[in-house]
């Protein structure tokens, strides 16, 4: 009896760290902001949705600097300035802002 009650409670303790992880994982992101250069640009085989891969050094409000690896289905425009959203996984959404929605810190970076 002890062994199934301490069963039933490691299960539902596992259950309770697998729920809390994902909340975290689609809940948790960072803001990053970057500057379109498409000599960062390759091009992916035809056959994929998402044919354009870009690698760009971003940074964030604080001004700390990271590459971040993306796809997009299309060529973005040159010099355009994205604000991308960050998650465990990697870049989750990137939208187009123009300059001055840019942080102090990241226009100066950029």
């Amino acid at each position: 009896m002890k062994k199934i009650i301490s069963a039933v409670i490691s299960g539902l303790l596992l259950i309770g760290v697998i729920a809390g992880a994902l909340y975290w994982s689609e809940n948790y992101d960072e803001i990053y902001y970057t500057k379109i250069d498409n000599a960062q640009m390759q091009v992916l085989p035809a056959g994929e949705e998402q044919r354009y891969e870009y690698n760009l050094k971003s940074c964030n409000e604080s001004g700390k600097s990271k590459k971040f690896r993306f796809k997009a289905s299309k060529e973005l425009r040159q010099d355009a300035y994205l604000k991308l959203e960050i998650r465990i996984t990697g870049v989750y959404i990137w939208e187009e802002v123009q300059f001055d929605e840019l942080p102090e810190q990241v226009q100066e970076k950029l």
